[in-house]
């Protein structure tokens, strides 16, 4: 069984002239081996692909695929990490992670939330702000939270972002509608506990392998989990598995509020999802993130699954069988069985 694997990686675009924040969403080479090595072993013959401009290419060749790993983040407009899946699903080839439709809605931060509002899913007030004058209809009440609609690895999440009055919030928008060039959204505050959820399966399948909590220590790093903590988190930033003994009302609370939103929003095969308290202890969705990152030893899933004894090629495995089981592909007789 052949397996295709796409990606964008940062080294394709270091001579772009884009900046390492643009691109900080794309893939260093050991994510594409590991993920590689891993299909590997469960006895698929892999082939890399690479970026959605090598796969019309090859599939203008008349090139296919049995099934396509797909990782690819896209580089432009919100939609942009719909288009490989899209592109595959017009030509009837199966691929990992969610389709195209809801890839697409969940990079818009705000559909999303609307999306979680008609579920009766917690999630904090917002305004989307699309110009400089719609600040003037955001009627919430302070501290509010900014970040651009549609980014992901905490790009353009600052030590700015948190803001306690008008003039602040005029000026991040401005600073965030200037150098993003997309909506910004103005959310409540949310001054509780964080944590990140690791999901596997779809639908009935669905289940949770852990939920990791991201602690701060605000002397050596600005105070959330933006761009800057999530690349060069070594050593201000710690992770810890939540204990369902230790806290089984939380442990519920926001496992539930997890699978609910994972299911609503048609979510396959593996992600994380980015859940925060408020004032009194109640979860609510901050984002979900049906395309996360897969870099061995660095990215948030990968460490929660560590955490949960989970090793990189196992989580791959996971992903790569729900994938199967919802096409009703076989999957390979693997490697080390067959020694």
């Amino acid at each position: 069984m052949r397996v295709g694997l796409t990606y964008d990686l940062k080294d394709d675009y270091k001579d772009s002239g884009l900046d390492a924040e643009t691109i900080a969403e794309f893939d260093a080479i050991d994510t594409v081996e590991g993920i590689e090595t891993a299909l590997q072993m469960m006895g698929f013959q892999t082939d890399r692909i690479g970026h959605i401009k090598n796969l019309v290419a090859r599939l203008a060749k008349g090139e296919r695929w049995d099934l396509v790993f797909n990782i690819t983040e896209g580089l432009y407009g919100i939609a942009r990490e719909a288009q490989v899946p899209a592109l595959l699903e017009a030509y009837q080839i199966p691929c990992t992670f969610s389709d195209a439709a809801a890839m697409s809605m969940m990079l818009d931060k705000g559909a999303t939330k609307l999306m979680l509002r008609e579920y009766g899913i917690a999630t904090a007030p917002f305004k989307v702000v699309k110009t400089i004058d719609d600040v003037k209809d955001v009627n919430l009440p302070y501290p509010l939270f900014a970040k651009p609609l549609a980014e992901g690895t905490g790009k353009g999440i600052t030590g700015k972002s948190k803001i306690e009055n008008a003039t602040q919030l005029k000026e991040t928008c401005a600073a965030l509608l200037q150098r993003f060039k997309q909506p910004v959204l103005v959310e409540t505050y949310l001054s509780g506990r964080e944590f990140t959820v690791g999901m596997l399966g779809t639908e009935d399948s669905t289940r949770v392998i852990g939920i990791m909590e991201v602690t701060i220590d605000e002397t050596r790093g600005i105070g959330n989990y933006g761009y800057i903590n999530k690349t060069d988190w070594f050593d201000h930033i710690s992770y810890s598995l939540l204990d369902e003994q230790k806290e089984p009302a939380l442990f519920k609370a926001v496992h539930d509020i997890a699978v609910a939103s994972w299911q609503a929003l048609n979510c396959r095969d593996g992600g994380r999802l980015d859940i925060r308290c408020d004032d009194n202890g109640v979860p609510h969705i901050m984002e979900i993130n049906p395309l996360a990152g897969l870099r061995p030893g660095f990215s948030d899933l990968v460490v929660l699954c560590g955490l949960a004894g989970m090793d990189h090629p196992t989580l791959i495995r996971e992903i790569v069988t729900g994938t199967c089981a919802r096409y009703s592909l076989p999957l390979p007789e693997r490697r080390d069985e067959a020694a």
